[in-house]
């Protein structure tokens, strides 16, 4: 295997893997921050929390790639991510972590059966995409209040994402990232005389299970986790050429997520938008040695792993505006690809509308969060109306008919 790896190996697939991770640590780690916060949690127990994800990252992408001879690109869910701080401090850590493993059981499940494709398809895909919009437009909304606060370092974030988004896409989550940490040493008296190496310290959380978190955390989890990262990951995968299962995919990112939820670490899914990175041509001209950049990935996040106590130092030691602004412009994209698919589809469009304000409302009704209620108003909501939308068509054509 090595010599096969060693012949293989290539520099471009190994940046394409370093740049996977590092757009990861640009902009979705931020919410993770904004989760801590919401918790109210140590220093210690955050950077468990970090070093879980990495490694739930670094083990499952090296394990899958050498295994599937393919690029699969692991990390944490964003959207799920983006639901712990709807949820803190209503429900504990303890309580997150029994619905991480309650999460994570169920996934597997889905990966053991094969029956990932029919299960996507009981939920319409604009209720689902509502349901993300909704629990990402409210980071959006913080990047935009934090200029109430800090003006200058918002606006000035913002005028640098604007210019990197325009010139240099590719690398705008890791520019915008430099240019934040740059302007909040100078504008914010921010300090990182504080920040050094240092290994990480796995903290063991005790799981609790609870109704409330099983409902409010761990079914919306498994619903974001499967239509928003399983679905677009395997979907990118196959448009550049990998065929692969899913079967395999999940069911190993579950089993890992199981152990990994112990230390705080969130459900590990497939990578979408850093997936894109690693299966293209910019990886590697031929499609067979891509999965060097699978690997290369694995690599980065588990140095990112034993380090996580340095990234935990770095971004607090950074104002709490700098996390809001990074995290909410890192989603913009995320934010608009959910609206649209929300609306996409003519027979799904009201009840997905209902569904997006429901859940973005950060409504919480018998202990049970938004996105819970989201999926429920929505679904309730289709129901209702797509039998009178399918009717509408034949109305019209009678009523065309006797004019």
């Amino acid at each position: 295997m090595f010599r096969t790896l060693s012949k293989d190996w290539s520099l471009s697939a190994t940046t394409a893997g370093f740049l996977a991770v590092l757009i990861s640590y640009s902009g979705p780690l931020a919410i993770f921050f904004q989760a801590a916060q919401s918790a109210d949690i140590s220093t210690a127990m955050m950077t468990s929390w970090v070093w879980a994800i990495s490694m739930g990252a670094a083990v499952s992408g090296i394990l899958l790639s050498v295994w599937l001879k393919a690029p699969v690109i692991t990390a944490w869910s964003p959207p799920g991510t983006a639901l712990l701080v709807t949820l803190f401090p209503e429900i504990s850590v303890n309580e997150a972590v029994g619905a991480y493993i309650v999460a994570a059981v169920v996934i597997l499940v889905v990966g053991i059966t094969g029956s990932f494709d029919r299960l996507v398809q009981v939920i319409p895909k604009g209720i689902a995409a509502g349901m993300m919009a909704g629990i990402l437009f409210q980071f959006g909304l913080e990047a935009f209040l934090a200029i109430e606060t800090t003006p200058a370092l918002a606006i000035g974030m913002l005028s640098a994402y604007l210019v990197f988004k325009r010139l240099l896409p590719r690398y705008c989550l890791i520019l915008l990232l430099l240019t934040g940490v740059v302007l909040a040493v100078w504008l914010e008296d921010a300090s990182l005389a504080g920040v050094q190496w240092q290994l990480a310290t796995p903290v063991f959380i005790v799981p609790e299970w609870t109704w409330s978190g099983t409902l409010s955390l761990a079914l919306p989890l498994v619903l974001v986790s499967l239509t928003g990262q399983f679905l677009p990951g395997m979907a990118i995968m196959r448009a550049a050429g990998y065929h692969t299962q899913a079967k395999p995919i999940i069911t190993v990112t579950s089993l890992v997520s199981v152990v990994m939820a112990l230390f705080g670490g969130i459900t590990t899914v497939v990578a979408a938008i850093t997936a894109a990175i690693c299966t293209g041509k910019d990886a590697h001209e031929d499609p067979d040695k891509r999965y060097v950049a699978g690997i290369a990935n694995g690599v980065f996040y588990l140095v990112g792993g034993l380090f996580a106590g340095t990234i935990v130092t770095l971004f607090t030691s950074l104002p709490a505006a700098f996390v809001a602004v990074l995290a909410g412009l890192a989603l913009i994209g995320a934010i608009s690809n959910n609206i649209l698919a929300a609306v996409a589809e003519v027979e799904h469009r009201e009840a997905a509308i209902i569904t997006f304000m429901a859940t973005a409302s950060g409504m919480s009704l018998f202990g049970l969060g938004s996105a819970f209620w989201g999926v429920v108003i929505g679904c309730g909501a289709y129901a209702v109306l797509s039998d009178s939308s399918r009717k509408a068509p034949l109305v019209e054509k009678r009523a065309g008919g006797r004019s």
